[in-house]
């Protein structure tokens, strides 16, 4: 509600008798004429000439608030808050009589200081709106302002004074009077037309245009709120410039929250970033969310062909807008600070009329504070310092993320209703580098999308169409489309821009860098003007420069003096075709061993003819090198037409390759780099063995190039063989936690798979998955921690604890109610094992823990594996003497006080386990193992075949053992003496230690009638 809105309804002439009751008509006598009479003397509600009760006030106050409310016009506030509103304006007149002045005082003080008094001296109204605060506060004044020409009036104020304040309150009163009769009294009409201007701007901007796209199945235009991307806006926070930190910080925050904490922002972004879309999506913003902001949307293009600049009157009309506001509107908006003004494009007028459009806003900026200003440009337009002396700040926004990228493509596809599609374009994006470095803006990930639903859900067969459908949009039809004319009096089409930039982009490719010095490329551009005609004309080199680095949407500036492309791939993709066009295929080829000229070498196979394709491929093929078998065999993805020779011989080399069917395979293959992940096939039709070949191949990729290989991972998580699981589960460290959590580890089946967890935020990622009843986590937790992180303590069945110096009281362990299996190991201070005899355990293992006096409480073990030094003299002293054993490893340091003595006592066990022992194996110890009637396997370490010969020495012969296992081989033992031993083996297997080799003929030969195996590591 508006201030002259209320006064008007509480004009001296409708007021002043009803305020006049409150006053008592007859003063105290003329004996009082010297001297001041006391308000409570004067009111008509307290004292001896009392003719009002203080319900008489109340109904008073109900008289003034209800004649106000019903007068024509706006209500000043809602009707439900009427008894309220007329209950505090009656405590207020109550008040009057409460204050210890005099009527002299009263009017010395002025209607407004004795309004405040009364203000004070009464309690504060609860919840009540803002309109109806202004309104008790207004009315106040009002009254208070009629009591004191009251007071004025009367017999017994001092005839100087009378006439003195009389001509003062009825001058006052008069001008007040005047000034409501001089301002006409707004209606509605504001609030009207913004009910009508509001949905006007939230569905004229509520759609995203691709412009430059000519597609016969995909619409250019969009959904705003569905294909609208959150990116980031980057730029310098002048709060953190202190003498602690003397370098202002970077901030990053959301590009839509630009204007927090600043009024004025100039927003900076490369050909396609998102500029237009934010502007929009501020304004739709705006006018959808009842703040009061009031969106004007001013594309700069636009106003600039209309001649002068629009004053705010016209910023409708400049735009188009059909809707006409009433007189004034646009002033009142921004005189009361409601505006949000989006001044858009900013590179797309003429550089002398910049100059102009400054100008013009700051006049606009100083004429009207408190509103909002966002201008958008992209980089190169202004120097970075414009505005800054105006208060304005610079934002930059910034590439998307790939994790931008996946959320544009998912928004795309299904504003397209084209969900089909989305998986397979996902997963080209991840594997295919080139392709990856294009999406890098929302424009050209809309390109992309496009493309790919235009063609069924495949993109072209060769990138050579992407990209000239890319450069045609950046280099004429989008700025054409858009109704963009020549800017700086410069306007090259797109040949004359594409001999331009392919020139410069052929110069960073022979250097090996990705930017030049700018004098470098004014040079290169000079040379190349007198062979481009429709450029030549048009300027000098630094000038045609300029105008490449404002709209050709390729180039930029990063830094002042340097330019570089704003895509690797259309720097590989232009100077490819310069190399071809001048036929420096020998410069191409020489460069193979580069794997930085590996995409120049693909697009130069796409723009080559036919013959030259062919020279180049066998080239490739004659240097019998793995990675340029894979390159040759990647280029025919972008080539139309391949003698069919050089075809067959490229794809009969890298079937050779692909899959690997071994895991040396697919170390050896994932050498080549991350193109191999474009080859990677599967999971249809390979072979268990080549599905772990081809995930082991990606995971080694996954540090250098993570989203191409978990493109490549997540296509197998379905897959059933156990070797695969486990290697999709063992590679999660090299890739993001909680992406790889989500996108694979979530989807595997758990059967007979752990998970290891060794970080804080792997262990947050546990929490947002199914349950995992194999569980293994290394580092310092504490078991609460471990708890609140595990989705269902009951569910897991198998836990690893390692490296942890918290976990003490093993105690804590028995919410975990359906544990079977637990190793612990590294656990300085752990001990109280007595009280895991409430667990169903069938194993447990330890090595490193603090005390284990309570291992022999364990009597329902079937497993025991134990790698530190046991208690006691006899294993009867430490191992539960109840446990049905079947299964006993023992590791260093266990049998250093033991030995096996007892062993014996244990008849059920069929396992024995002698890892790396620190102590010889006795003759009394063997007997022991002589003596289990069950014994069928043992476990053997190298480690004691090559240290300890001895006690291979004392073995005695174990005829009922059949299988026998050796890990940790080097390759060079001496396993002869083990076959007079073990008369009736029939199982051997063997395990290299990592990185060593075992020649399995060597060992075979000492075990004729066993069936020996070899388990690489």
């Amino acid at each position: 509600m508006e201030p002259t809105v209320l006064g008007s309804r509480l004009a001296s002439g409708a007021i002043g008798p009803l305020v006049k009751k409150l006053i008592v008509s007859d003063g105290p006598g003329a004996g009082l004429v010297d001297k001041p009479v006391r308000l409570t003397r004067l009111v008509s509600f307290r004292g001896e000439q009392r003719t009002l009760t203080e319900k008489d006030v109340h109904r008073l106050a109900e008289r003034l608030v209800r004649q106000a409310v019903d007068s024509p016009g706006e209500p000043p506030f809602t009707a439900d808050e009427q008894p309220a509103v007329a209950d505090a304006l009656a405590r207020r007149l109550l008040a009057l009589g409460d204050l210890d002045m005099d009527d002299a005082q009263a009017v010395r003080l002025g209607h407004r200081a004795l309004a405040k008094k009364l203000h004070d001296g009464s309690a504060a109204p609860d919840g009540l709106s803002a309109d109806a605060s202004f309104f008790l506060d207004s009315a106040t004044e009002w009254a208070c302002l009629q009591i004191l020409e009251f007071f004025t009036r009367r017999s017994t104020f001092v005839p100087r004074t009378l006439v003195e304040q009389t001509r003062t309150q009825a001058e006052l009163i008069a001008r007040v009077d005047e000034l409501l009769a001089r301002v006409p009294r707004p209606d509605a009409r504001d609030t009207a037309f913004e009910r009508r201007y509001l949905p006007y701007v939230a569905r004229r901007h509520d759609q995203i245009t691709l412009y430059g796209v000519d597609l016969r199945d995909s619409p250019d235009r969009w959904p705003l709120e569905v294909a609208y991307l959150s990116l980031e806006a980057t730029g310098e926070d002048d709060t953190a410039d202190t003498d602690e930190h003397p370098a202002p910080a970077t901030v990053r925050l959301a590009a839509e929250h630009a204007l927090r904490g600043h009024d004025r922002v100039l927003l900076r972004g490369d050909a396609g970033s998102g500029k237009t879309t934010l502007v929009q999506w501020l304004a739709v913003t705006a006018a959808l969310h009842e703040d009061g902001r009031i969106p004007y949307v001013l594309p700069l293009r636009s106003l600039i062909r209309a001649g002068a600049l629009p004053a705010p009157a016209a910023f409708l009309t400049a735009v188009n807008c059909p809707l006409s506001p009433p007189e004034g509107w646009a002033e009142r908006v921004l005189t009361a600070g409601r505006a949000l003004v989006l001044v858009d494009g900013l590179d797309e007028i003429p550089a002398a009329a910049r100059h102009r459009t400054r100008d013009w806003l700051l006049a606009l900026v100083h004429a009207f504070p408190g509103n909002q200003w966002l201008l958008t440009s992209r980089p190169t337009a202004v120097r970075p310092d414009w505005l800054a002396a105006e208060g304005f700040r610079e934002r930059a926004l910034a590439p998307m993320r790939r994790a931008d990228l996946t959320t544009f493509v998912r928004r795309w596809h299904t504003a397209a209703r084209a969900e089909e599609y989305e998986p397979r374009l996902l997963d080209a994006l991840r594997t295919q580098r080139d392709l990856a470095r294009l999406a890098t803006n929302p424009l050209m990930c809309g390109l992309i999308c496009a493309l790919h639903r235009e063609r069924r859900g495949c993109l072209p067969t060769g990138r050579k169409e992407l990209y000239d459908a890319a450069l045609t949009m950046l280099l004429s039809r989008r700025d054409r489309e858009r109704g963009m004319g020549a800017v700086d009096g410069v306007e090259l089409g797109e040949e004359a821009q594409l001999e331009l930039l392919q020139r410069l982009a052929y110069a960073l490719v022979l250097s090996g860098r990705t930017e030049m010095d700018l004098d470098t490329a004014e040079g290169i551009v000079e040379r190349c003007l007198p062979t481009v005609a429709s450029a030549a004309g048009q300027g000098d080199a630094a000038t045609v420069l300029r105008a490449l680095l404002l709209r050709s949407g390729l180039l930029r500036q990063p830094a002042e003096g340097v330019v570089d492309f704003v895509h690797r791939t259309f720097q590989d993709y232009l100077g490819a075709r310069y190399a071809v066009a001048e036929g420096h295929l020998d410069v191409l080829t020489s460069h193979a061993d580069d794997t930085q000229w590996e995409d120049v070498i693909r697009m130069a196979v796409a723009h080559a003819r036919p013959r030259e394709r062919a020279a180049l491929l066998r080239q490739l093929l004659s240097r019998d090198s793995p990675r340029l078998t894979l390159l040759a065999l990647t280029c025919l993805a972008h080539a139309t037409a391949v003698d069919p020779a050089v075809r067959a011989e490229a794809e009969q080399r890298a079937a050779a390759l692909i899959p690997p069917r071994t895991t040396q395979d697919a170390r050896s293959l994932a050498e080549a780099g991350p193109l191999v992940l474009e080859l990677l096939p599967g999971p249809e039709r390979l072979t268990d063995e080549e599905a772990r070949g081809v995930t082991v191949a990606a995971s080694l990729l996954g540090d250098e190039e993570p989203a191409g290989a978990l493109a490549v991972l997540r296509r197998f998580r379905d897959h059933p063989d156990l070797g695969v699981r486990r290697q999709l589960v063992g590679t999660w460290g090299r890739f993001d936690t909680a992406e790889y959590a989500a996108e694979v580890l979530d989807r595997l089946d758990r059967t007979e798979l752990h998970l290891s967890c060794g970080s804080a935020e792997q262990l947050a990622a546990l929490a947002g998955m199914r349950p995992w009843p194999e569980l293994a986590v290394r580092g310092a937790r504490r078991v609460p921690d471990l708890l609140a992180a595990v989705p269902a303590a009951d569910a897991v069945t198998s836990l690893q604890l390692s490296d942890n110096p918290h976990l003490t009281d093993l105690k804590a362990l028995l919410p975990f109610g359906s544990l079977d299996r637990l190793w612990i190991d590294d656990c300085p201070t752990a001990g109280g094992l007595d009280h895991l005899s409430a667990l169903p355990l069938r194993l447990f293992g330890c090595s490193g823990i603090a005390d284990m006096t309570g291992l022999r409480a364990l009597r329902s073990l079937t497993r025991i594996t134990l790698g530190q030094r046991l208690p006691g003299t006899a294993l009867t002293h430490t191992l539960p003497l109840d446990a049905p054993l079947e299964f006993l490893f023992l590791g260093a340091h266990s049998t250093d006080g033991t030995g096996l003595r007892g062993l014996q006592h244990w008849t059920g066990l069929k396992t024995l386990g002698l890892g790396p022992l620190t102590a010889e194996v006795t003759d009394d110890d063997w007997r022991a193992v002589a003596e289990l009637p069950e014994l069928t396997r043992l476990h053997l370490n190298a480690g004691i075949i090559r240290d300890a010969p001895r006690s291979i020495g004392r073995m005695p012969e174990l005829p009922r053992i059949e299988v026998l296992r050796i890990p940790a081989l080097l390759g060079t033992e001496d396993l002869s003496s083990l076959t007079p031993k073990l008369p009736n083996v029939r199982s051997v297997v063997l395990q290299n230690r990592p990185g060593r080799s075992c020649p399995l003929f060597r060992f075979a030969e000492h075990f004729p009638g066993a069936e020996v195996s070899l388990e690489h590591r």
